[in-house]
């Protein structure tokens, strides 16, 4: 991957970079929706008034004024909680009776809890927004939430999640406009357009990193950093007009992208990494800390809870709370029709208590969100998204406060049951079907056996344990292809079949070790047949031929699923 430049580095400094998370692609909508087609329009710059341009819809009622002496969650004094424009959080819209402010009779008001949601579409920092009170909770990407809370520590405060607001399937993916470019180890050589430190980002560098391309091949890829006021809507402008090859896009310009671009189609999605991007609301740390925090804080989990299921029920309520609270949704659904609204919601999961539940791990399985929390935090540091390098490692666990959750499963308990079983069904008919497209990308991974053996050594087992799972963990919709694959030396027939018995020796842990269904896993012993390195060219990809041949004995994974 192309090197980040001292400029790129220093960017992150400014938090609009953070723009991470859910919502770069708002700024400027008024301009690229306002006259016709679409266009990267560069943006008015934005205030905490017209974060996106314009004014935005006013709510029907006027806010009650403000009186910080007052109990916190009453109508004088609120709760107030930082949102930018996004349908992940219609839900809580809803739940405030379509208004940023409660409403009498609302899911909110029933529960004697006044929320004020802000709409911050310029995402200042925590900091800030700790700092300034203009808000005691916001939203964050956990991919996000991993570089800002180093940050927060540094100055002093801190912040808890408290739930998952979302999931998204579908609503992120890399998307390329050339036939050829089916995997990601086809965007070698090719420029792709996307955010710097978003999640977009992160997904990239989680998929490059967990492909088949060398080092070298890897380096290969152009990263193409689209200016963050631009959004989203730049990074689609690039594919658009043939800049680039490939993109890394979110909802709603991939949606759009992916309609209007000639030949565009989806490399690799959340739709098939389904554990890997979850929006969060992250709570001041001094507001958890206190019962009167906590209680409040509790009834707004369980009203933004309740709110999911009231969406669900109702989506076409849903999107008239997005259209008539926020202006970026009116503008959207002005110009492409509220159908159109109401298709994103397919692309992501608004997570209830079951949901949280089965992502935090609270029912038994693997805490997802954790994992991610780690790994991103991993993939920043690594890429120098950090402001401050030398910011505290912050244990996962240590980002979560799980008491809020944890206390509405104890009371639904049909929730509780629905998590802890098999969210997706596998069958060998789906496995069949799915194994005879391309593979959208394919992990080797070294996993060592005595020589002429087939049997897994405990430290084979911990490689599978560390290298392996985690990944099939994040494609939690995907069929895999496990290889046995070795180098040129040796009879070609007995390193077929040996491939092919230490290929299933693999799968026979996975299954019998960490539950996978069996159904999701096809078995194949390549031998010699499918070197990932040219033994014979070693050099070309600037490897020895020992290490070259090293490459080419490996165990692969290959994701097979929805694009």
């Amino acid at each position: 991957m192309a090197q980040l430049t001292p400029l790129a580095k220093g960017l992150i400094t400014v938090i609009v970079l953070g723009v991470a998370g859910s919502l770069a692609w708002n700024f400027g909508l008024k301009e690229r929706f306002a006259g016709g087609e679409a266009t990267a329009t560069k943006p008015v710059a934005a205030t905490p008034e017209t974060a996106t341009g314009s004014k935005p819809t006013p709510p029907p009622k006027a806010a009650t004024a403000e009186d910080r002496n007052a109990p916190l969650g009453s109508a004088a004094n609120p709760l107030k909680v930082s949102l930018v424009s996004f349908h992940g959080y219609a839900p809580a819209l809803v739940a405030n009776g379509n208004d940023l402010n409660t409403q009498p009779g609302s899911i909110y008001g029933k529960l004697g809890v006044n929320v004020r949601f802000v709409i911050q579409d310029d995402i200042p920092t925590l900091v800030t927004i700790f700092e300034s009170g203009a808000a005691q909770c916001a939203w964050r990407t956990s991919d996000f939430w991993a570089q800002e809370q180093p940050n927060l520590r540094n100055a002093g405060l801190d912040g808890k999640a408290v739930m998952i607001v979302d999931n998204t399937q579908g609503g992120d993916a890399v998307i390329a406009r050339e036939p050829a470019v089916k995997a990601v180890e086809d965007l070698a050589g090719r420029s792709v357009a996307l955010l710097q430190f978003t999640p977009s980002h992160g997904m990239l560098i989680d998929a490059l990193d967990n492909s088949s391309l060398t080092a070298r091949r890897k380096d290969s890829v152009k990263l193409v950093f689209i200016n963050a006021e631009e959004g989203t809507a730049g990074v689609r402008a690039a594919l658009e007009s043939g800049a680039v090859e490939a993109a890394v896009l979110w909802d709603p310009d991939l949606a759009l992208a992916l309609r209007n671009v000639k030949g565009a189609h989806v490399v690799y999605s959340t739709k098939t990494a389904t554990n890997l991007i979850f929006d969060v609301m992250v709570c001041d740390a001094r507001l958890l800390a206190k019962p009167e925090g906590q209680a409040v804080v509790q009834k707004f989990v369980q009203g933004w809870m309740e709110g999911v299921q009231a969406a669900r029920a109702n989506p076409d309520n849903a999107v008239e709370a997005l259209v008539r609270t926020q202006e970026f949704f009116k503008l959207l659904a002005d110009k492409e029709g509220r159908p159109f609204v109401k298709s994103l919601f397919s692309n992501l999961v608004w997570t209830g208590v079951e949901d949280n539940a089965r992502i935090l791990g609270l029912a038994g399985g693997t805490n997802h969100y954790e994992r991610v929390y780690k790994r991103f935090d991993e993939i920043y540091r690594k890429a120098g998204a950090l402001a401050n390098p030398k910011s505290p490692v912050i244990a996962p666990q240590d980002s979560f406060d799980y008491r809020f959750i944890k206390a509405m499963l104890g009371q639904n308990k049909a929730a509780a049951e629905a998590a802890a079983k098999p969210q997706e069904t596998f069958t060998q008919s789906a496995l069949k079907e799915a194994t005879q497209q391309q593979a959208m990308v394919t992990k080797p991974v070294t996993v060592g056996f005595a020589s002429g053996s087939a049997e897994l050594t405990k430290r084979a087992q911990k490689t599978v344990d560390t290298e392996m799972v985690p990944f099939i963990e994040n494609n939690g919709k995907a069929y895999f292809e496990v290889s046995g694959n070795s180098d040129a030396t040796g009879a070609r027939e007995v390193n077929l079949r040996l491939s092919a018995a230490r290929a299933r020796a693999v799968v026979d842990y996975l299954v019998t070790q960490w539950e996978f269904p069996r159904e999701r896993f096809k078995i194949v012993g390549n031998g010699p047949d499918r070197p990932l390195c040219v033994e014979a060219n070693a050099a070309n990809e600037g490897l020895s031929i020992e290490d070259c041949r090293a490459m080419n004995r490996t165990t692969r994974v290959a994701v097979f699923g929805g694009r």
